[in-house]
């Protein structure tokens, strides 16, 4: 096994394009990111239909800031996961094709690692004595 993983190994790799990231380590990111994104869509109306508006006002708010301060990170682990299977970061692009591109990048970050080391590192799943 290859170094530990979890929901904050992306953030703490905030701007780090170079290398690559495991399926568990993007989609950790990704679930952390829904968690708490979803939580706010879920907070806003609520606090809206109680007469809060100030409190749903303050939750768009949050969402904003939270897509301002994730945008960088979950670019940068896009691109490390494409490397994992051999890709340039350029192919992040797909995801602007009109249609079919939200289900080309999903398709690309479900591939597999591509074994062994590659042009962009070593196999983050292998350990390297």
């Amino acid at each position: 096994m290859g170094e530990s993983v979890n929901m904050f190994t992306a953030l703490k790799k905030y701007a780090d394009f170079t290398g690559r990231a495991r399926r568990l380590e993007y989609w950790l990111f990704y679930l952390l990111n829904m968690l708490i994104q979803g939580a706010l869509y879920i907070l806003a109306p609520i606090f809206a239909a109680s007469g809060s508006a100030e409190m749903a006002v303050v939750c768009y708010i949050l969402l904003i800031l939270w897509g301002l301060a994730i945008f960088i990170p979950a670019l940068a682990v896009a691109v490390r996961r494409l490397h994992d299977s051999g890709r340039s970061g350029v192919f992040v692009l797909t995801i602007l094709i009109p249609c079919v591109g939200g289900l080309i990048f999903l398709i690309l970050m479900c591939l597999d690692s591509q074994p062994g080391p590659n042009m962009y590192g070593p196999n983050p799943k292998e350990r390297y004595y």
